[in-house]
């Protein structure tokens, strides 16, 4: 499947409210006619980790497969390889500071300005998984000691990625 149409960005922003910030982005993408997905990019392993989420999201979305009630909630849940959406909803935001990939499908025009009063967007090599990320990844994903040696630490991002893949597995 095609990947879907959608900019990704990375921002920084404080939440204070965590209702109050999202009525506000659900406001910014219903005035720019899309959807604005926010995940933690400290719980993501990489762009490719957000693309895969999104690509499974939208298949099980408009195949009327769907877990959860918005398409929003369906990528986290993806982004996170689980059905549970109390522990989907730690990719997204969390009170304090948040460094996040924002993810808007399809792209709009407008988006960025209607969001930057709400986040700071940024440029940088958010890629690296330095030790203390990835050991934070696969305790978040279950992924052992044994499968890293298997496949070797430079393949460690593919264990995320199986981890995504596999909920269509688990449905």
């Amino acid at each position: 499947m095609a990947e879907p149409a959608c900019d990704i960005y990375q921002a920084v922003f404080t939440v204070d409210d965590s209702v109050g910030f999202l009525r506000e982005v659900r406001e910014a993408a219903d005035a720019c006619g899309t959807h604005i997905i926010l995940f933690d990019a400290d719980h993501i392993a990489g762009r490719d980790h957000v693309t895969t989420a999104l690509r499974h999201a939208c298949r099980s979305w408009t195949g009327g497969e769907a877990i959860a009630n918005s398409i929003e909630m369906e990528a986290l849940l993806y982004a996170a390889g689980t059905r549970q959406c109390q522990v989907a909803a730690t990719f997204g935001i969390h009170p304090g500071e948040n460094r996040s990939y924002i993810a808007v499908c399809p792209p709009a025009p407008g988006v960025r300005d209607r969001l930057a009063g709400l986040v700071t967007f940024v440029d940088g090599d958010w890629e690296e998984l330095d030790p203390a990320k990835r050991a934070r990844l696969a305790i978040l994903f279950s992924i052992t000691a044994e499968e890293i040696a298997v496949v070797g630490e430079a393949r460690f991002r593919d264990l995320v990625l199986e981890r995504v893949a596999l909920l269509d597995v688990y449905r």
